[in-house]
């Protein structure tokens, strides 16, 4: 994608992280600011890119035991849904009920709106988000996101430093998803979590 736009690679993924591509490539190109060639890019990136992947640690028996139980939970991602869907596919992991992409809403992270879809598709209300939905981020974006909805949010030091995280207001820093363990549902019926060994900040 940067060579179409004539813009060094590097210089995109520097600010592209956990942010709408159509967002970036307005910044470059206008033109090509449009849903239908973002969605294209998109949805190559799994099929040329497939074997380049590499799991977060702990992610895969997260969503395990999560789908185990049958526990509400949600896809809220920046990127499209031939991106998510693509990756999923690639990955071999299940599609979530719930999904929001970036097709979804009128503004992408940091902007809030995605998060509060999710919440509503989940049947919650906003002013109960804080203490019913905790978001995983790995994004500084994705962070500002998640708590201007409300929401505590776990981020994860895997694409970004710890500063980033805290300076964006995680609730807690994990280095991966291996910290974070699905436990059981409480007399409440809400689902707890254990967070292990997380990061001082």
């Amino acid at each position: 994608m940067g060579n179409e736009l004539g813009v060094d690679p590097l210089e995109i993924l520097l600010t592209s992280h956990g942010r709408r591509s159509i967002e970036t490539i307005a910044l470059y190109d206008k033109s090509k600011a449009n849903w239908d060639y973002v969605s294209h890019a998109e949805g190559l990136i799994p099929i040329e890119h497939g074997a380049d992947a590499v799991e977060i640690p702990g992610a895969r028996s997260l969503l395990a035991s999560l789908e185990h139980a049958s526990a509400p939970r949600a896809i809220v991602t920046s990127g499209t849904r031939a991106l998510v869907t693509g990756w999923l596919d690639v990955m071999h992991l299940s599609r979530p009920k719930h999904l929001v992409v970036a097709e979804d809403v009128s503004a992408g992270k940091p902007a809030p709106d995605c998060y509060k879809r999710a919440i509503s598709d989940l049947g919650l209300t906003a002013g109960k988000a804080q203490m019913n939905v905790l978001v995983l981020e790995d994004s500084p974006a994705g962070v500002l996101a998640g708590k201007a909805a409300g929401c505590q949010v776990i981020g994860l030091a895997t694409t970004h430093t710890i500063e980033q995280l805290e300076s964006s207001g995680a609730d807690w820093i994990v280095r991966d998803l291996r910290s974070v363990v699905f436990v059981g549902f409480n007399a409440d019926g809400k689902i707890q979590l254990e967070i292990r060994n997380a990061l001082e900040h």
